[in-house]
């Protein structure tokens, strides 16, 4: 089977197995509402907690409150939307643990597919629909002289950090492979990575921008593209192009957490039981 009918399937089958939870999860619908509701709650004390800065400053970095906005909105809309589609995968450490890894191999279908879709849990929609919130209040609010090209950036931006985030989760679970309890170290990437993206570039260091501009690129979910979009000088001096890497840099996160994840996965060996 080529390539392109493997992907087929493994979207089939992750389109199956995601709208059983689904089905799953809307029999209780009030449980469901309340656990979003909930779950606005809980993510959106991020956002308070930037508020409450504000009421004490009147900049921070250099970038005033619906700059920050701007940031807050495009990191926890797309890390929003990786999660959902395939922040399951964070709990592959526990299935390589007690052997239930290996009756997803046994199956006739791409593994990636099953182990993303595994308990789909439609409630992180609430955090979506928080970084979405602020996203719209911080767009209304801004001074910025909108051009066709701005105005563009903006879905560009969200679809390639969902991808790139994605490929973090990917990356993240290949690793729990080898080392079995390293969901934590997954979490400080992803979850980690997304906090760091709510703040400007402005606040760290030299050395840590380097990092997640050359190493892990999560500059490009928003620090990057954004400071186009604001004006502002690049981090670390980039050329102007640079705004516009945002999907050459998700395609090579794509393209390393497919690796990572296939390495992975021919080193698996079961538990033994």
């Amino acid at each position: 089977m080529g390539e392109g009918g493997r992907l087929a399937e493994g979207v089939r089958a992750y389109r199956l197995i995601a709208g059983m939870w689904i089905r799953s999860t809307l029999t209780y619908r009030m449980s469901f509402a309340m656990t979003v509701v909930g779950g606005l709650l809980v993510t959106g004390l991020d956002f308070v907690a930037i508020l409450l800065m504000f009421s004490q400053v009147d900049v921070l970095g250099g970038y005033t409150l619906p700059e920050i906005a701007l940031l807050y909105g495009l990191s926890a809309t797309s890390f929003g939307m990786a999660d959902l589609a395939i922040g399951s995968a964070g709990r592959l450490g526990t299935r390589v643990r007690d052997g239930t890894l290996d009756m997803l191999l046994v199956r006739p279908a791409p593994v990636l597919a099953q182990v993303a879709a595994d308990r789909f849990a439609l409630r992180r929609v609430a955090r979506i629909t928080q970084g979405g919130l602020v996203l719209g209040w911080a767009l209304v609010s801004l001074d910025v002289a909108w051009t066709p090209v701005k105005v563009l950036l903006v879905p560009v931006m969200l679809v390639c950090g969902g991808v790139i985030f994605s490929a973090v989760f990917v990356a993240g679970a290949a690793f729990q492979f080898v080392a079995q309890d390293a969901a934590e170290v997954q979490a400080a990437f992803t979850f980690g990575g997304q906090t760091l993206l709510q703040y400007p570039p402005t606040v760290f260091g030299r050395e840590l921008l380097r990092s997640v501009t050359f190493v892990l690129p999560l500059a490009f979910v928003n620090w990057v593209p954004a400071a186009y979009v604001l004006g502002r000088s690049y981090p670390l001096g980039l050329p102007e192009w640079a705004a516009f890497a945002s999907p050459a840099a998700a395609l090579l996160c794509c393209a390393a957490a497919g690796l990572a994840w296939r390495v992975g996965l021919r080193s698996y060996r079961s538990t033994g039981s």
